[in-house]
């Protein structure tokens, strides 16, 4: 396995994000493409995989950002200490500019931590703020989403089962889908000083 620079922010959170930084060669970049298709699909088998976003480099650019989620800290290292994975680095590694750089990340702080290297996490009150600015709507429309379903299957409306599905429905989206999408948009003015 390549070196690798890995900070456990909290091993015990759910999920676990693997933050992985590459810089192609520049005559590889096809090469490695083709590469970052097989090793995405290795990662989708095992156990506790849940998505992977790739930020690729703008023309003539070097680095890409790819992460890849799990379900928890266990299923990140099996990954991470895999005989498949390990092969795969191998065959890449010499269109590769520098060794991979690895941080194993959870919580939030993911979503605002800026690719680039040594860079900072973005002031709390800005986090705060957008985490705010998405949360807020969800909790409006999610539960009149659900209304439907708790009027068809009263159970599911019984207290605190009618929450759990109303919070874990808005964390899922946050997570999955919405977070990333509006940090990616307002990426310059979190990072602003």
């Amino acid at each position: 396995m390549s070196d690798a620079t890995q900070t456990v922010e909290d091993a015990h959170c759910d999920g676990v994000t693997l933050r992985i930084h590459h810089r192609v060669n520049p005559q590889a970049h096809e090469r490695y493409e083709t590469w970052l298709r097989q090793i995405i699909e290795a990662a989708g088998r095992f156990p506790g995989h849940q998505g992977v976003h790739i930020l690729r480099p703008p023309a003539q650019g070097q680095d890409y950002e790819i992460a890849v989620r799990f379900a928890s800290e266990e299923d990140a290292q099996r990954w991470r200490e895999s005989n498949e994975r390990r092969e795969l680095l191998a065959v890449i590694q010499p269109a590769l500019a520098q060794d991979e750089r690895l941080e194993i990340l959870s919580g939030i702080d993911y979503w605002f931590t800026p690719p680039e290297s040594g860079a900072k996490v973005p002031v709390r009150w800005k986090q705060w703020l957008v985490t705010t600015a998405v949360i807020w709507p969800l909790t409006i429309l999610v539960p009149l989403l659900w209304w439907p379903l708790f009027q068809i299957a009263p159970v599911l409306e019984t207290w605190g089962l009618r929450h759990g599905l109303v919070a874990a429905t808005i964390v899922a989206l946050v997570v999955y889908v919405v977070m990333p999408r509006v940090v990616r948009q307002v990426s310059s003015w979190l990072h602003r000083r």
